[in-house]
């Protein structure tokens, strides 16, 4: 058997153990008894299901979101990028992600992979500390929506270079190695983070920072384009693509950062109010700014500065009034501008702009959160009161959590994407890359009205039949 060939049947070989060693695993465990009782209501199950499937849908918009904005030989290779993150994640979840994430604290900075590992314990569990109104089953699919998204959102710092088999391998690594630690340290009552003070109402360090910081290691580990080298401008895919995205973005953030309150409650209100507000004066904000430095007003300008504003208001969304979200979404959005700026001069060839949107629109956001976290809107006990406020020392506390997080994001990923090289080509050839990788890694012959076509000379496009 080839070496090539061994490769070729390695993934559906393990897929096809974890099925099989599933089967013997009894889906109705034992009681395990835990902190707090379950009192289940009705209305927090049913807005957590909503709030379940509107994350959900952010998958499929980020593939827009991202798949509009690359050029048109890459746009199918993008979007699957981003939602093939469901199928890895999705069963890795289930296996041992939601245990390494929430399991049993093993010194604040991992759970143990047998509490909850294949979903045991998860159907009969006692309700998580801090959700106790709904299943435990429940919090455990809304918490795998956000581990689905956050490695589809590297997809844009890498996208038109790297080989599709070594970003299914990625997905994996981040999820065990950088994921699942950070969401543990950080959301867990036992994690290291969240016992020295730290807090993220959402995601904003869980998800954008490691992200975003993974989306800095790749983009380097991957080196740049030949069009980035050359210069060349590539004009956008489909900027409707783009607004789509835009649009199943924003109403999937609703689920995001409202229903990470758990419940039908006050609290989950003012987080969705804080949401559509950072992300107008983001938007708003980005597209000003541009006017500012001499560009006409662009639908892109507008769509990249919404999103920022999301990210920027996602780790204070429940802890900040209404009102200062607007001053937190145009600060994310500003800053992030400039930061692209600064990236475009520079020879980082981050495609998509994901460490300077996602990564610096979260630290942006998790230190912001540090000044602006109010107890008369939250409302918890014991809850985060910001620098605005009279404590300083919560600031410093972000402050430090968030480099925590941003330095072990990166150099765990830059590593991550080391070892891939090693096992497997991480970059396709010049030669594919000029294909496209539509093409080249999907055999997918119809791009945006276009029709690849052999020739003697090797890929022509032509016109596709309509």
């Amino acid at each position: 058997m080839s070496k090539r060939t061994v490769k070729q049947i390695a993934p559906f070989l393990i897929l096809a153990i974890v099925a099989i060693a599933a089967m013997f695993i009894k889906p109705e465990a034992d009681y395990v008894p835990g902190a707090t009782d379950p009192q289940y209501s009705n209305a927090d199950i049913a807005w957590v299901l909503v709030s379940t499937a509107l994350v959900f849908l952010m998958t499929p918009g980020l593939a827009f979101f991202y798949g509009g904005m690359v050029h048109r030989k890459n746009v199918i290779s993008t979007m699957i990028k981003s939602v093939v993150a469901a199928g890895v994640i999705g069963v890795l979840w289930v296996v041992c992600g939601f245990s390494l994430s929430f399991g049993e604290s093993i010194g604040g900075f991992i759970g143990n992979p047998k509490t909850y590992g294949f979903f045991a314990h998860v159907k009969n569990g006692a309700a998580w500390p801090l959700a106790n109104t709904i299943p435990l089953g429940l919090f455990s699919l809304f918490q795998l929506m956000f581990a689905i998204i956050t490695p589809g959102l590297v997809v844009g710092a890498v996208a038109e270079r790297i080989r599709f088999t070594a970003y299914i391998l990625f997905i994996v690594l981040f999820g065990l190695l950088i994921y699942a630690p950070v969401a543990h340290w950080s959301w867990h009552p036992e994690g290291f983070l969240a016992k020295m003070g730290a807090w993220d109402f959402a995601g904003g360090t869980v998800v954008h920072i490691t992200a975003g910081c993974a989306a800095l290691a790749g983009a380097l580990v991957l080196k740049r384009r030949k069009t980035h080298l050359e210069h060349k401008e590539i004009p956008p895919a489909n900027v409707p693509y783009v607004l789509i995205g835009t649009g199943l973005l924003w109403f999937g953030w609703f689920g995001f950062n409202a229903g990470s309150a758990v419940g039908a409650t006050p609290l989950a209100v003012n987080a969705f109010g804080t949401t559509t507000t950072a992300a107008s004066a983001a938007g708003l904000g980005w597209m000003f700014f541009d006017v500012i430095k001499g560009k006409k007003p662009s639908v892109l300008g507008f769509c990249i500065g919404a999103v920022v504003g999301l990210v920027a208001i996602t780790p204070a969304a429940g802890y900040v009034g209404v009102p200062q979200s607007i001053i937190i979404g145009l600060v994310g959005a500003i800053i992030s501008n400039v930061a692209v700026g600064i990236k475009q001069k520079s020879t980082l060839d981050d495609t998509l702009d994901v460490f300077p949107c996602h990564g610096v629109g979260g630290m942006v956001g998790m230190l912001l959160t540090g000044v602006f976290a109010n107890p008369d809107v939250h409302g918890i006990k014991d809850g985060p009161v910001g620098l605005f406020y009279g404590n300083p020392a919560f600031f410093f506390t972000q402050l430090k959590a968030m480099a925590i997080v941003a330095t072990y994001s990166f150099v765990v990923a830059f590593a991550i994407f080391k070892f891939i090289n090693i096992l497997l080509p991480l970059r396709v050839t010049e030669e594919e890359e000029e294909i496209g990788l539509d093409a080249s890694q999907h055999d997918e012959k119809y791009v945006q009205g276009t029709l690849l076509v052999e020739t003697s000379g090797g890929l022509k496009e032509e016109p596709a039949a309509h």
